[in-house]
């Protein structure tokens, strides 16, 4: 099995080497390369490198993380790109998912999450840290009301299934989740595929931010 192709894009030469090492320790991961800012990473792209996953920063010169994304899906649609984002970034995150970001990491969590994340977004997961899902809500509420009835309630969701939906909104992969509910991860994914068709939704972004919706009232997210 070939190793996963990473590409890290941050203008911190710091934090560049040392996602380098830490990311690099994992057997199942090569990093490929490195970039300073998103017009880097796609003349990286268009010399011949074939990143499976691009770990993107969001605030760079030059060219930030959000049309770096775009930039780099036009290039190649089966790149994943995921997003190393912070609390400050709340205004681009709508339009990196626009744009086709596969997920969204917070730089605080631990490098062993980071890695996680790699290895889901190159599967074709979608990832996004419930506290960046809280945002999104929050980002989402002034466009789309909250609505009169919670959507998560009549839709004819299982049991099983909003525990399904719940550890999403955690963040969990589909490995973890299947651990947590003693399933095959087989299993899970016939849930979530499930779940999309009841909500209405298309991946497991949306999923999470329809839960975050409708457990958080208005006034906790300014």
């Amino acid at each position: 099995m070939s190793k996963i192709a990473v590409l890290i894009v941050d203008d911190d030469p710091f934090i560049r080497e040392s996602l380098t090492l830490l990311i690099g320790m994992d057997s199942d991961i090569e990093v490929i390369g490195s970039a300073s800012n998103g017009a880097e990473a796609v003349d990286f792209l268009q010399r011949g490198g074939q990143p499976d996953v691009v770990l993107m920063d969001i605030r760079m010169p030059v060219c930030d993380g959000v049309d770096g994304t775009r930039r780099i899906k036009e290039i190649s649609a089966n790149t994943s790109v995921l997003i190393l984002t912070t609390f400050d970034d709340d205004e681009f995150i709508l339009e990196a998912l626009r744009n086709g970001a596969s997920g969204y990491l917070l730089k605080n969590i631990p490098p062993d999450r980071i890695i996680q994340g790699i290895k889901m977004v190159q599967s074709g997961s979608m990832l996004i840290h419930p506290d960046v899902a809280r945002k999104l809500s929050g980002l989402l509420r002034p466009a789309m009301p909250t609505p009169q009835v919670n959507k998560l309630s009549v839709a004819g969701l299982t049991a099983t299934e909003l525990n399904v939906v719940t550890l999403i909104a955690d963040g969990m992969s589909n490995k973890e989740i299947a651990q947590k509910l003693f399933l095959s991860e087989g299993t899970v994914k016939n849930y979530i595929t499930d779940i999309l068709g009841k909500l209405g939704v298309r991946d497991r972004t949306q999923i999470a931010i329809l839960y975050w919706k409708e457990q958080t009232p208005s006034t906790d997210i300014n």
